[in-house]
């Protein structure tokens, strides 16, 4: 019986063999899909500013003769497709640590990472660097750390931007689309799959299909940011999303224990979301000249219209002001 079932297992591998192109061919068309986000965000959130800052901060570390950290800033970051955790505390060198275990970091034996009270998430295929814009100006407002939830980007990804993810995001996320395409690839081209998905994959009890990470909550931010808020000791006491990420959030929290999520202030940038879970208090802001996020409200109103876009990037004025918001749901 054993012997069969190792034969019908071979057998399922190379049908499925058929399927997959080769990752010298898929990765790098993947890696430019995740270096043109990168550019993008740069419109959609502060990174001038960032850049500026880090750039200002390492002069000084390096006149001490102290030694640079790495940083997010550099090729192999800004194209990496896969997704990771960023704590950034604005007032404390080295400002940024990075992880890509979600069991590695809730494991870690730095206390920092588990007393971080705030996470963000970015939107549609954020890189690392558009993610740090935004916690950089929550940390600086708030003057606490933030741990920035890293969106991986794979093919699932891949096409639906195609498909007009970014102006459909609301539904996209209405009909499930990323989980649907993401085990739709996970069943005939589990390699492919699993490109972009090392994050999510390292979750405690990661659903799989075919050793593909699959997803359990909508998409691979939303299975990390719950698996977050189920085993830290503590779980976070704010959540900031802007665009996509708000959708994502609002997928994490949804199957927690009500212990988990009371008192917990969620704050929406930028994409109203359902204000669904027990305990949990909303603070959404939709800007009166941002279409895309009144494209996705799907009937979910902020409460508060702000004169703003859709950008958090001052330099592209209106933009809004993520850290003053942030500030106001204390």
């Amino acid at each position: 019986m054993a012997r069969g079932k190792n034969q019908s297992a071979k057998q399922d591998d190379t049908i499925l063999g058929l399927f997959e192109f080769p990752n010298a061919f898929i990765r790098p068309t993947v890696v430019a899909c995740r270096l043109f986000n990168t550019a993008v965000d740069t419109v959609f959130y502060d990174v001038p500013a960032l850049s500026a800052e880090f750039f200002e901060r390492d002069v000084a570390m390096r006149e001490r003769g102290e030694k640079l950290p790495s940083r997010i800033i550099d090729f192999s970051a800004l194209s990496n497709p896969e997704g990771s955790l960023l704590l950034i505390d604005e007032q404390t060198a080295p400002y940024v640590h990075q992880f890509h275990d979600v069991e590695a970091y809730l494991s870690s034996p730095h206390p920092e990472t588990r007393e971080v009270a705030i996470a963000t998430i970015t939107g549609v295929g954020s890189s690392a660097l558009g993610s740090a814009a935004l916690a950089w100006n929550i940390s600086k407002a708030l003057k606490q750390p933030v741990l920035a939830i890293v969106p991986g980007y794979g093919v699932a990804d891949m096409v639906l931007q195609g498909l007009g993810g970014w102006f459909g995001f609301g539904l996209h996320d209405f009909l499930g689309a990323k989980s649907v395409t993401q085990n739709a690839i996970a069943n005939v081209a589990p390699n492919m799959a699993a490109i972009g998905r090392k994050l999510s994959g390292s979750v405690p009890d990661a659903k799989t299909l075919h050793g593909a990470p699959v997803y359990r909550h909508g998409s691979g931010s939303s299975d990390v940011l719950h698996a977050l808020m189920k085993d830290r000791p503590s779980p976070f006491k704010i959540l900031v999303g802007h665009s996509k990420g708000a959708l994502q959030i609002g997928n994490a929290l949804r199957s927690l224990d009500a212990d988990r999520t009371h008192g917990i202030r969620v704050v929406t940038l930028g994409c109203p979301i359902a204000e669904d879970v027990p305990g949990a208090v909303y603070h959404q802001y939709l800007g009166l000249f941002d279409a895309l996020g009144q494209l996705n409200m799907w009937g979910h109103w902020p409460e508060q219209w702000t004169p703003t876009c859709h950008s958090t990037n001052p330099g592209l004025p209106p933009a809004m002001a993520a850290g003053t918001l942030a500030l106001k749901s204390l």
